[in-house]
């Protein structure tokens, strides 16, 4: 975790409790931080997994941080105290905010601007910050600059080690996204607070990392060459592949959100709605799964408040599969937006007519 972050923050081993992947680490911190019919704070989009982990046997109810396309999805302050104030609305206490970064769905890492609002909201209202940092060594560009852990931001603010926002600062992590090794069940929680850490532990029980898992994974891990450079290495594919996606979507006329992490992009298909409406968002969602053969993830899924976003992972496909699938969308897209295909042909047309004009046989006989 600390050569991930360029070794700008120091984890303690005693502070870190192994769970069973991290939907069991997200799972367990709820019941320690919270009671059935508490809050948490989410920024939209997030993984829909959330609902799972956050409310079906926690009972915590999730409240929705409405982030914009207008700014790249970025939180705000305001966007933060809307959220609080509508909890309020419902009578429900609110006990932290959880946050992903990099962010699934978005494939972005949080400013420090963004982590700067979020340690302040934290300490105005006396809340928690859970930050899931399972995509921190999937960022491609500038890794060691552009992600910043949420311990890196308090510690960058100069906050005293006995101010009580160290105890509400908590991180989930996860082997699953850096290392490709979902299968193998391995999240953790990183927590200053003992009395969580004790907690954890003790639940921990009920969702523990086998011995075999954990020898095999220490003898990993200890190649320190090894974890390195296969970091290295998955970092330049990941930035290829989400390049390649990209170029390919603007060629079908259909943009990406700016991101620098994660294994999927934030894809903008707005313009092919029939209808600013979430219905027209299903209905295009199905014509892309049934018709196009495509799975990807309507952004009401992931509880955009804005109709027409999708995620695309590119990470779990050959190219070959790739390029097929970019075709595909392609020749779909040009379908349902025929002012497009229109422009396209007019411009073949120009330049075959550009092409004829020039050649001698066009200059002696003008009628052909």
């Amino acid at each position: 975790m600390a050569r991930i972050r360029g070794n700008k923050v120091k984890f303690d081993p005693n502070k870190l409790v192994l769970t069973a992947g991290s939907t069991a680490a997200n799972e367990t911190l709820m019941f320690c931080l919270a009671d059935p019919g508490d809050a948490f704070l989410l920024p939209t989009p997030y993984y829909p997994g959330f609902d799972r982990d956050l409310k079906w046997r926690p009972g915590v109810e999730i409240v929705p941080i409405h982030c914009s396309s207008s700014n790249g999805f970025r939180i705000t302050i305001s966007a933060l105290e809307n959220a609080y104030q509508q909890a309020q609305t419902l009578n429900l206490k609110v006990k932290g905010v959880l946050i992903t970064n990099p962010s699934n769905p978005l494939g972005t890492a949080m400013t420090h601007q963004e982590l700067n609002h979020l340690i302040n909201f934290s300490k105005s209202k006396r809340i928690h910050i859970v930050s899931d940092e399972i995509y921190s060594g999937t960022v491609f560009d500038s890794p060691s600059s552009s992600f910043i852990s949420i311990m890196e931001a308090v510690m960058d603010r100069n906050i005293d080690e006995s101010d009580d926002l160290w105890s509400r600062i908590h991180i989930v992590y996860s082997l699953s996204k850096d290392f490709s090794m979902p299968g193998f069940r391995v999240g953790m929680i990183y927590s200053n607070n003992e009395r969580v850490v004790s907690a954890a532990t003790k639940m921990s029980s009920f969702g523990l990392v086998s011995s075999q898992t954990q020898y095999l994974l220490s003898r990993m891990l200890s190649d320190k060459k090894f974890t390195c450079n296969y970091m290295k290495e998955n970092r330049k594919r990941l930035r290829k592949r989400k390049e390649m996606l990209v170029s390919g979507l603007k060629v079908a006329g259909i943009r990406c959100l700016k991101s620098n992490a994660g294994l999927f992009c934030w894809v903008d298909m707005r313009h092919l709605l029939v209808s600013n409406t979430f219905e027209a968002e299903k209905e295009l969602w199905k014509k892309i799964i049934f018709e196009v053969g495509l799975n990807i993830s309507p952004g009401s899924s992931c509880h955009c408040n804005e109709p027409g976003w999708f995620r695309i992972c590119f990470a779990n496909i050959t190219e070959e599969t790739l390029q097929v699938a970019l075709q595909r969308i392609k020749v779909f897209a040009q379908s349902c937006n025929p002012q497009m295909l229109l422009l396209q042909r007019r411009s073949i047309i120009g330049k075959w007519i550009s092409k004829l004009s020039s050649s001698s046989s066009y200059d002696q006989e003008p009628d052909r």
